[in-house]
């Protein structure tokens, strides 16, 4: 009687842990995205989030945001620099958000949802992962117009690799 008891408890207590295992992952995956305000005073870094690729930048109308992707249902966080909210909020027309590299004339690319992308339309779709093109690069920049023109673009945010 006694083991049937004792096998029983052992039994609700698995099914009970392997039924909660993937809500608590989900829970986690749901939890709203962190971010980590930069400025050229500070480096982009929450203190506790010592892995922000971005900390030894300095960021001008960046800051550095860390977020959670599930694609395929395998969830993972991620760092990546957005626009800050005075800049976000600055009205844009006739043209399109892309990241340029003044120094070499190259371009890297945006993430759009789990897309990567050279152009952007909305300030709140710039979002930059690329951390081995920014440290590349000495300085990177978005900048809103025209691509095919990149000297005659508006420079919207920049970072600058700090040696």
């Amino acid at each position: 009687m006694i083991r049937r008891t004792v096998l029983r408890t052992l039994t609700t207590v698995a099914v009970t842990a392997a039924l909660a295992l993937p809500l608590a992952q989900g829970a986690q995956a749901a939890a709203p995205a962190t971010t980590a305000p930069a400025t050229a005073a500070t480096p982009a870094t929450t203190g506790a989030r010592d892995d922000n690729p971005f900390r030894w930048m300095e960021l001008e109308g960046l800051r550095a945001d860390f977020r959670f992707m599930c694609p395929a249902g395998r969830c993972a966080g991620f760092w990546s620099l957005v626009l800050t909210d005075d800049i976000a909020q600055q009205k844009f027309k006739g043209g399109k958000f892309f990241v340029y590299a003044p120094a070499t004339g190259e371009f890297s690319f945006f993430l759009d949802t789990d897309i990567a992308v050279r152009t952007v339309d909305h300030p709140g779709q710039v979002r930059l992962v690329d951390t081995e093109f920014m440290r590349s690069h000495p300085r990177v920049e978005v900048r809103y117009g025209n691509p095919d023109h990149p000297g005659r673009a508006r420079v919207v945010a920049s970072a600058t690799t700090l040696m």
